[in-house]
């Protein structure tokens, strides 16, 4: 009489365990994935007595390796911010005007680096390069993020080129200060 009814309570309620250990069985094998993952993107730290690390020394291990990794990003940023001139999203170096010259047999190369808003220095320079009787033969310029950089080809006399050009790079150096 009780034949029918017991039997069915007693497969359901086997299943029911049977189910939670499969889920378990299932969630530690994903665990166990994670972080064979993990441990494989982490370079190996083993113990100096050559014994494998524990699980929690391998994790421990891995945040350890994340924090220096995220430590060295931040330095690489400012160390990247601080070569372009950028200072807290502002262009610290809008304002410096640098000026370099190269001359070679009576050739004239100036380099100018300058911000956007200094516009006015290109002028100078080509203003500068006139009075000293240096012809221009050419002139460029590109822009990269808010940083504008020249570059003016000039010829100066072949018997006074030395002079000349010493001349004209210490007037531009004087203006670029």
């Amino acid at each position: 009489m009780s034949s029918g009814n017991p039997s069915r309570p007693k497969s359901s309620s086997s299943k029911a365990p049977e189910k939670r250990r499969i889920l378990e069985k299932n969630r530690r094998n994903q665990m166990k994935n994670f972080c064979s993952q993990l441990n494989s993107l982490v370079p190996p730290q083993g113990s100096s007595s050559g014994e494998p690390m524990t699980l929690p020394d391998q994790i421990d291990g891995a945040t350890n390796y994340i924090r220096k990794l995220q430590e060295d990003v931040g330095r690489l940023k400012e160390r990247r911010d601080t070569l372009r001139g950028v200072d807290d999203g502002s262009n610290s170096n809008s304002g410096a005007v640098q000026i370099n010259v190269n001359e070679n047999a009576g050739a004239l190369e100036v380099t100018l680096v300058t911000g956007l808003e200094f516009q006015f220095v290109f002028n100078e320079v080509i203003r500068i390069l006139h009075e000293e009787n240096a012809e221009v033969l050419n002139a460029s310029y590109s822009v990269v993020e808010g940083t504008v950089f020249h570059t003016i080809h000039a010829q100066i006399g072949e018997d006074a080129s030395g002079y000349a050009a010493a001349r004209i790079s210490e007037r531009l150096n004087q203006f670029a200060l």
